[in-house]
Parts: C-alpha cells; structure tokens; sequence
C-alpha cells in the first residue's frame, strides 16, 4: 500500500469536512440568520470540535466568504468566457442561459443573500457579488446602447433572479418556472440588443 493513496485519502477526507461544514453553516444561517448563528453552534451539528471547525476557517464571515467563492467560481468563468467572445446576441443569450444555471445551482446561498441582505451588504461578499454582477452587465450591455437598453440588460439579470425567489408562487415546477423566467430575460437582452443597433 502506497503512502501517496493514504494521502490523498486524507485530503479528500479534509476535504469533505470543509464543504460540511459549508453546507451545515449555510443551513444555519438560513434558518435562524448569520447573527444568531455561533461558530460553537456550526461545531456543535457538525459533532466536531470547535478546534476542529477552528482548523478550516476562523470566523463566520470566512465561511461565508468560503461558500459565496466556491459557488459563484462558475460566474467568474463565464465572464472570462464572455470577455472572450464576440458581443452578438448568441454570446448574450448563451450568458444568460449560463447564468440562470449557476443560479440554480447556488440557490441555497442567493435565497440566503435574499433573506439577509443588510448582513450581506455589510460582508465582504456584498462587494464580491457586485463586482460580479458588473462582470456579467459589461457581457450584455453595448458599451453605445441607450439607457432604455442598458436598463433592459440588467432587468434581464434581476429577472433570472426574481424566477428563483418571488415568483415560486406562480409555478411550482421549477423547470417550466426556468423556461419562462429565461425567456422573459432573453427577450428583453433581444430587445436591447436590437435597439443598439445589434443584427
């Protein structure tokens, strides 16, 4: 039995703690709010020490911090893809198509910024989320567009955010609620994308 293979048994292992206590974490913070929520608490539903927790990530906001990278790596990526490509309508409505996925996949923490955004506008993250926000604007604005568009573009962004929150009341199935909240979202980027000019 190699010595590697016990290794990187150890590191998944290690690894496997860090992402539990990520989801654990996130769980309590959506349920009774990133304030109440204590570290002793995230150690405790977790049965490990508080060394233990200590070891991986010395305060609640790294966590956080923790949770909002891994899950929003996606969203870095697909500005550097969209940086890349040309600025024609399939780019864009690829962008958004793209994005509504990350969403869907991250919606335990984009329910949990939802619910507690004056935490998340006083943490690190706030700033975080709106540099990338800004990353997947420039994707879909036409740097020549009018207002009237630019608007539209970002209406489509908080559209895709709007299908996973407030409109769950509408449609319970969460695929058809997808279909259409991108729909609605990819009309108005065409729109916008139509009036600067764009073919």
């Amino acid at each position: 039995m190699g010595g590697t293979m016990d290794g990187t048994k150890q590191q998944r292992r290690r690894g496997d703690t860090r992402q539990r206590i990520q989801d654990v974490a996130l769980e309590l913070f959506a349920e009774q709010g990133y304030e109440k929520t204590s570290l002793r608490e995230i150690a405790e539903s977790l049965d490990v020490t508080k060394a233990a927790l200590y070891y991986h990530f010395k305060t609640k906001e790294e966590i956080l911090v923790s949770i909002f990278e891994d899950l929003t790596r996606p969203i870095q990526d697909l500005i550097a893809w969209g940086r890349e490509q040309p600025h024609t309508l399939e780019t864009k409505r690829e962008a958004l198509r793209r994005y509504g996925e990350v969403l869907a996949g991250a919606a335990p923490l984009f329910r949990f910024m939802q619910e507690n955004q004056a935490t998340v506008r006083d943490l690190r993250i706030g700033e975080m989320f709106k540099n990338r926000m800004l990353g997947l604007r420039d994707i879909l604005i036409d740097p020549e567009a009018d207002l009237v568009d630019q608007v539209r573009c970002i209406s489509a962004l908080f559209t895709l955010h709007a299908g996973m929150f407030v409109l769950q009341d509408l449609e319970d199935d969460p695929e058809k609620r997808r279909a259409a909240v991108l729909e609605v979202a990819t009309d108005l980027v065409t729109q916008a994308h139509r009036g600067a000019g764009g073919v």
